[in-house]
Protein backbone atom coordinates (compact mmCIF):
# COMPACT_ATOMS: atom_id res chain seq x y z
CA UNK A 1 0.00 0.00 0.00
CA UNK A 2 1.71 3.24 -0.93
CA UNK A 3 1.58 6.52 -2.55
CA UNK A 4 2.93 7.34 -5.83
CA UNK A 5 3.42 9.85 -8.33
CA UNK A 6 4.66 9.75 -11.82
CA UNK A 7 6.10 12.55 -13.75
CA UNK A 8 3.80 14.65 -14.91
CA UNK A 9 0.92 13.55 -12.33
CA UNK A 10 -0.18 13.46 -9.25
CA UNK A 11 -0.47 11.47 -6.14
CA UNK A 12 -2.76 8.27 -6.70
CA UNK A 13 -2.99 5.57 -4.43
CA UNK A 14 -2.20 1.82 -5.01
CA UNK A 15 -2.04 -1.57 -2.37
CA UNK A 16 -0.88 -4.74 -3.35
CA UNK A 17 -2.34 -8.17 -3.02
CA UNK A 18 -1.75 -11.80 -3.16
CA UNK A 19 -3.95 -13.55 -6.24
CA UNK A 20 -2.70 -17.30 -6.80
CA UNK A 21 0.81 -17.13 -5.35
CA UNK A 22 1.20 -13.71 -7.66
CA UNK A 23 1.56 -10.12 -5.99
CA UNK A 24 -0.96 -7.89 -7.86
CA UNK A 25 -0.99 -4.25 -7.61
CA UNK A 26 -4.58 -2.48 -7.84
CA UNK A 27 -4.83 1.25 -8.53
CA UNK A 28 -7.21 2.90 -5.84
CA UNK A 29 -7.65 6.22 -7.16
CA UNK A 30 -6.34 9.96 -6.13
CA UNK A 31 -8.79 12.23 -4.42
CA UNK A 32 -10.38 12.21 -1.30
CA UNK A 33 -11.41 8.41 -1.99
CA UNK A 34 -8.14 7.37 -2.08
CA UNK A 35 -7.25 9.27 1.06
CA UNK A 36 -10.21 7.67 3.15
CA UNK A 37 -8.97 3.75 1.42
CA UNK A 38 -5.53 4.75 2.61
CA UNK A 39 -6.32 5.77 6.00
CA UNK A 40 -9.25 2.27 5.96
CA UNK A 41 -5.91 0.41 4.95
CA UNK A 42 -3.46 1.81 7.99
CA UNK A 43 -6.76 1.09 10.01
CA UNK A 44 -6.39 -2.05 9.44
CA UNK A 45 -2.70 -2.76 9.01
CA UNK A 46 -2.34 -1.58 13.02
CA UNK A 47 -4.95 -3.75 13.84
CA UNK A 48 -3.35 -6.92 12.63
CA UNK A 49 -0.26 -5.78 13.93
CA UNK A 50 -1.60 -5.80 17.35
CA UNK A 51 -3.90 -8.63 16.78
CA UNK A 52 -0.24 -10.39 16.25
CA UNK A 53 1.47 -9.09 18.54
CA UNK A 54 -1.21 -10.33 21.86
CA UNK A 55 -1.21 -13.32 19.72
CA UNK A 56 2.48 -13.75 20.14
CA UNK A 57 2.52 -12.55 23.54
CA UNK A 58 0.06 -15.62 24.74
CA UNK A 59 2.00 -18.06 22.82
CA UNK A 60 5.54 -16.83 25.00
CA UNK A 61 3.30 -16.94 28.24
CA UNK A 62 2.02 -20.81 27.17
CA UNK A 63 5.76 -21.62 26.36
CA UNK A 64 6.32 -20.39 29.81
CA UNK A 65 3.63 -22.48 31.44
CA UNK A 66 4.48 -25.21 29.58
CA UNK A 67 8.28 -25.06 30.33
CA UNK A 68 7.14 -25.46 34.11
CA UNK A 69 4.75 -27.82 33.77
CA UNK A 70 7.38 -30.22 32.27
CA UNK A 71 10.13 -29.02 35.02
CA UNK A 72 6.84 -29.94 37.64
CA UNK A 73 6.32 -33.59 35.56
CA UNK A 74 9.78 -34.61 35.69
CA UNK A 75 10.14 -33.73 39.30
CA UNK A 76 7.10 -35.61 40.18
CA UNK A 77 8.19 -38.55 38.45
CA UNK A 78 11.55 -38.42 40.44
CA UNK A 79 9.56 -38.10 43.81
CA UNK A 80 7.66 -41.39 43.07
CA UNK A 81 10.67 -42.97 41.91
CA UNK A 82 12.31 -42.69 44.96
CA UNK A 83 9.20 -43.38 47.16
CA UNK A 84 9.20 -46.83 45.55
CA UNK A 85 13.10 -47.37 45.87
CA UNK A 86 12.38 -46.63 49.15
CA UNK A 87 9.64 -48.99 49.81
CA UNK A 88 11.50 -51.57 48.39
CA UNK A 89 10.80 -51.72 45.31
CA UNK A 90 12.89 -52.68 41.85
CA UNK A 91 12.90 -51.79 38.23
CA UNK A 92 12.27 -54.87 35.92
CA UNK A 93 11.60 -55.56 32.85
CA UNK A 94 10.19 -53.22 30.31
CA UNK A 95 10.34 -50.58 33.42
CA UNK A 96 7.73 -52.04 35.55
CA UNK A 97 8.02 -51.71 39.38
CA UNK A 98 8.00 -54.48 41.63
CA UNK A 99 8.73 -55.37 44.89
CA UNK A 100 11.22 -58.53 45.35
CA UNK A 101 9.97 -62.14 46.15
CA UNK A 102 10.37 -62.73 50.17
CA UNK A 103 13.33 -65.16 50.80
CA UNK A 104 12.43 -67.98 52.45
CA UNK A 105 15.08 -69.67 54.37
Amino acid sequence: MSWEQREGGGRYYTRSHREGGRIVREYVGTGPIAELVALQDEAERKRREEEARVWREEREDLDALDAQARELDDLAELLAHAALLAAGYRRHNRGEWRKPRERSG
